[in-house]
């Protein structure tokens, strides 16, 4: 493996604020919407908040000799936007909070680690939330503040910046199936969420480049490639719409195509869009969206087997995997779904560069003899789809970045802490962190790459 890492290839790994920070309330931080929905009974397993996670606002440092052990490249985090608007709607923001960032920023750098920044990592300011929240243009004016406000600070110093992680995952969990915050469950909610999120996205682009000149700018998407499981039409009818529901409605906005005609129509025909176009959609938004951007990220886990109507169908011939081929979350492992999907976005969009943003996988190995923890099923995960991501480059996908998610087993939404995606296992009840056989496993990967010794 080592001897075939493209040297060109950026490695790192990947955080966000809300999952590993902690210190909720310390240093003028507000409510967010993961705090209200957390601490709510019944919406996360076993009763799990954020308030400690990973204890990172209080051992940074720590964390950040941690990266510089392993030998990454770059660090990807996000801003907790309460920490910087504590209710979303200040005239100015607080300063305690972009010091932290501040500190951080300045602490990767000193140990030759490159900043990616991600601006809104699902912790929405509450009280931007009783006000309507996502389905509400002001907190799309709310976001532009929040941007400028990161930007300034930082923007002379950090170079690469997301501007929304996930947006799917904050639409339609968020506000559609109700399991992550907000906790929604509301179709026409969601679809008012995703376009200000996309909105958003492109009000602060031209910002990001004004405050941070030379900076590169893009947005994470969470893309999953959709295979049909025979070669019927029903089956191939099935994997194209959820390709155009769950990618596509956020990736062609991106790229000035609109949205998906095909779910515009599902949506009239279901009467939560009016022949004029829901009130939300507005002159210029879809050019808003559509500014150009430097890099797109993707984030990567697993693949999509659909089937249609199994009266009159053709007999399956892609199967579900078993058991042991899935990771604690249920989710197959399928490396070569990494290649499909990278190559798919290049052909439809073009983007002038592409970055995994993250990629992962949960299993429960903790500490054995010795204090060990051999996480094989991890290792072999981390190959196969670093194998894929050089395949991808070879075949000339223009791939500059790969994030393995995550540094420490945190705290992972709806599912508290029973999901360790860590190549650091974490102790939660002392905080002690230990480096997984994984974690070992990439500093000699970092090593070979560069030519460094380990």
């Amino acid at each position: 493996m080592t001897s075939t890492l493209p040297e060109s290839l950026v490695l790192g790994v990947a955080t966000s604020a809300y999952q590993v920070e902690g210190a909720v309330g310390e240093g003028g931080r507000g409510e967010s919407i993961w705090d209200r929905f957390a601490h709510t009974p019944g919406k996360v397993e076993g009763g799990d908040t954020g308030d400690v996670a990973c204890d990172h606002y209080h051992r940074w440092r720590e964390d950040l000799d941690l990266l510089a052990w392993l030998g990454v490249d770059a660090y990807r985090f996000s801003v907790a936007w309460p920490r910087v608007f504590p209710a979303g709607t200040e005239r100015m923001p607080n300063a305690s909070g972009l010091d932290f960032y501040d500190r951080l920023v300045d602490g990767l750098l000193a140990r030759g680690i490159e900043p990616w920044v991600t601006l809104y990592h699902w912790d929405l300011p509450q009280a931007l939330q009783d006000r309507g929240g996502w389905t509400s243009r002001e907190t799309v004016r709310a976001f532009e503040r929040f941007a400028a406000a990161v930007a300034a600070r930082l923007g002379d110093r950090v170079r690469h910046w997301n501007t929304i992680n996930e947006p799917w995952c904050a639409a339609v969990l968020g506000h559609e199936t109700g399991q992550h915050a907000p906790g929604l469950c509301d179709r026409a909610a969601a679809l008012a969420a995703a376009h200000h999120l996309l909105l958003a996205h492109g009000r602060s682009v031209p910002l990001l480049r004004d405050l941070a000149p030379g900076c590169r700018v893009g947005l994470v998407n969470n893309l999953v490639p959709a295979y049909p499981a025979s070669r019927s039409e029903a089956d191939h009818l099935a994997a194209e719409r959820l390709h155009a529901w769950f990618n596509r409605w956020y990736l062609d906005p991106l790229y000035g195509l609109g949205y998906p005609e095909r779910i515009v129509r599902e949506e009239e025909e279901a009467g939560r869009w009016p022949p004029g176009g829901p009130e939300w959609l507005r002159a210029g938004d879809l050019e808003t969206m559509a500014v150009p951007t430097d890099f797109l990220g993707i984030n990567y886990y697993s693949r999509a087997i659909l089937r249609g109507s199994e009266e009159g169908n053709a007999p399956r011939e892609v199967f579900e995997p078993p058991a042991e081929e899935r990771t604690d979350m249920g989710w197959e492992v399928y490396p070569d779904g990494l290649v499909d999907i990278l190559q798919r976005v290049q052909r439809d969009y073009a983007p002038p560069s592409l970055a995994v943003t993250e990629c992962g996988a949960a299993y429960p190995e903790g500490p054995g003899e010795e204090s060990e923890v051999r996480d094989a099923r991890r290792v072999t995960y981390l190959e196969g789809h670093l194998a894929a991501a050089t395949r991808a480059m070879a075949a000339g996908i223009p791939l500059e970045a790969f994030f393995v998610w995550t540094l420490v087993d945190n705290f992972e939404w709806n599912h508290g802490f029973s999901k360790r995606f860590g190549l650091v296992w974490l102790d939660r009840t002392t905080q002690e962190r230990v480096v997984k056989q994984s974690g070992h496993w990439l500093r000699r990967q970092m090593a070979g790459q560069k030519g460094r010794t380990s």
